[in-house]
């Protein structure tokens, strides 16, 4: 059993310093339970950039066979180009800690995907996580933008700056050292070859309320 013991300086006790709650954040998002290698499902939350006219729906995704994170695709009519994917491996949005949501940038036969424009992003540009729960709304504001070559992504130091340090580590998210909530936005960039672009663009923000 223990004790909460006071400091005592100059012959005066000093009280502990109160503590500051997390702010809140969406509940949890899917069933409990749910493995990572397991596919899409729906999550409650829509995903709103007014500066680029995304207001988006959320898919929750895992990893697929080859351990990379899945994103989805479909015949030109289907609504997964326009629908962001949340990686169920990456924190709630909101926590103390790092989210990753993606979007592919084009979809077929050169049409626009929901990511189509996060290339213009700047800082100070307002991102918002909208609970369709609670109402609860959860503010970022981007902090930058880096593209990274093919062979970049694929490093842990990108890894670490994408995903955070719980995921890349194969781990579950952990709290953020400076004490902030982190968005990552990640697309595709760069030239389309083989089959993929040759880059990927990251928007990093951080949460402001």
């Amino acid at each position: 059993r223990f004790l909460a013991v006071n400091r005592v300086e100059g012959g005066h006790t000093k009280a502990p310093a109160p503590t500051i709650p997390d702010p809140p954040v969406p509940a949890a998002l899917y069933a409990k339970g749910l493995d990572v290698r397991a596919g899409p499902v729906p999550v409650p939350l829509q995903l709103q950039i007014p500066a680029i006219g995304v207001n988006a729906s959320v898919l929750g995704v895992g990893v697929t066979p080859n351990d990379v994170m899945d994103a989805p695709e479909g015949p030109a009519h289907d609504p997964v180009w326009q629908q962001a994917f949340w990686y169920r491996g990456s924190a709630v949005p909101g926590v103390i800690s790092t989210a990753l949501i993606a979007g592919h940038i084009d979809g077929p036969r050169g049409t626009q995907a929901v990511f189509g424009h996060i290339d213009e992003l700047k800082p100070g540009d307002a991102i918002t996580i909208h609970d369709n729960r609670s109402g609860l709304d959860v503010h970022f504001v981007v902090t930058r933008s880096v593209s990274f070559t093919l062979e970049e992504a694929a490093g842990k130091s990108a890894l670490r700056q994408m995903y955070g340090v719980g995921p890349v580590a194969g781990t579950t998210p952990q709290r953020a050292t400076d004490g902030v909530a982190h968005l990552t936005l990640v697309t595709c960039a760069g030239t389309f070859v083989n089959g993929t672009h040759d880059h990927r663009l990251a928007v990093f923000a951080k949460r402001v309320a």
